[in-house]
């Protein structure tokens, strides 16, 4: 029987892993974390039962600890109950499904009480990747990826850990506006921007995938996961979204992973690697598929994904700058406050004016994001 802790328990990522655990039948899940959702976590308390919870916010604690009074199961609250739950006796593997720097704190603690770590929390490795790897290093941990793009990675790896990678292929859809010029998406609504036409994700990732932020981050974190130099990366538009992500070995050969949109693959193979489970659900039909497409990515109508390998490459805070004015910049984007392109130049802006650090800390980089809202906040 293996044990699980959701971070994240309510978004995609944490509902689908809880269908595996529906589907497979031998795994416990021994803790939940959400944000604010109190329906959909009493309902996943009273199925799963697990022996504790937490809410990051404080007011949803309260309310959920009154729902489930009859049950046994202990509520925690904010940073401390994630950090309790992170550390906690009796669990194998902690799944990473939440949004934002909420998330790096409770890895690094999930990392030092041992447990493996299912990660699909991009901030963790975009933000702190020079402290978790190395981290997770020492205490004999393995990051196990659940984004779809570096699970295919990591099973293009499987088995050839001693070739040598020349070029890591890192597939996009393109997202909603792919083939728009800028003039065309400068006027785009959020109700536009978030139909994406592959994935069901939440409004965070689909708007990053629109702008390719979401593909400059996955670059980021591929850097930390996989130890490769920000060059050996490539970025490639594949509509289709079968080919999830190929690796490029230094005799030419190419391994790719392939299969049809379905977020509980990478997520079962996370929980159960190195052994593969039956899995429910639509499977590959080529004949029907008939070809695929491959295209490079337009950086000139959207540039945030250079700003990202820039942000690679200068190291340091970059990446938490970039990740932080893009957190920021959505929401604004969301609420009607800023137009589409200003994304990116909100971003752009952040990366040229906050204080670089060459080896931040980790309070440091939580002072850098608090920097960057800071800025965004007085800026007219």
């Amino acid at each position: 029987m293996k044990t699980i802790a959701i971070l994240g328990s309510t978004g995609s990522i944490g509902r689908q892993t809880l269908d595996v655990a529906r589907e497979q039948g031998d795994i416990e899940v021994v803790a939940l974390c959400a944000r604010k959702s109190v329906d959909l976590m009493e309902a996943q308390i009273r199925e799963f039962r697990p022996r504790r919870a937490a809410m990051w916010d404080e007011d949803a604690a309260r309310d959920l600890r009154d729902r489930v009074r009859d049950l046994d199961v202990e509520i925690g609250a904010g940073m401390d109950g994630l950090l309790e739950i992170a550390a906690m006796d009796g669990c194998e593997y902690f799944v990473t499904a939440i949004m934002g720097m909420v998330g790096v704190r409770p890895t690094v603690a999930a990392i030092e009480s041992g447990k493996k770590i299912a990660l699909a929390n991009k901030e963790t490795l975009v933000t702190a990747g020079h402290i978790i790897m190395k981290l997770a290093a020492e205490r004999g941990v393995p990051i196990l990826p659940v984004d779809s793009e570096h699970s295919a990675i990591f099973q293009s790896l499987n088995g050839e850990r001693g070739n040598r990678i020349a070029k890591i292929w890192l597939t996009a859809s393109g997202g909603p506006f792919r083939g728009r010029t800028a003039v065309e998406i400068a006027g785009m609504r959020p109700e536009d921007a978030l139909r994406h036409p592959t994935w069901e994700m939440g409004p965070k990732i689909t708007i990053d995938s629109s702008t390719l932020v979401n593909k400059g981050l996955e670059v980021i974190e591929a850097r930390w996961l996989f130890d490769v130099d920000p060059a050996q990366i490539r970025v490639l538009v594949h509509p289709q979204s079968v080919i999830h992500s190929m690796v490029e070995y230094e005799d030419g050969a190419v391994i790719a992973q392939l299969g049809v949109p379905d977020m509980r693959l990478p997520i079962q193979y996370a929980l159960y690697y190195p052994d593969r489970r039956p899995l429910s659900g639509e499977k590959m039909d080529f004949y029907a598929l008939g070809q695929m497409t491959f295209e490079r990515p337009d950086t000139e109508t959207f540039p945030a994904l250079n700003l990202a390998y820039e942000a690679i490459r200068k190291g340091g805070n970059l990446p938490t700058i970039l990740n932080a004015a893009d957190e920021m910049a959505v929401q604004m984007f969301l609420d009607g406050k800023i137009s589409f392109p200003e994304i990116t130049e909100k971003i752009r802006y952040c990366m040229e004016n906050c204080r670089f650090l060459a080896s931040p800390t980790l309070d440091e980089v939580f002072e850098t994001e608090r920097e960057v809202q800071e800025l965004l906040l007085s800026r007219p």
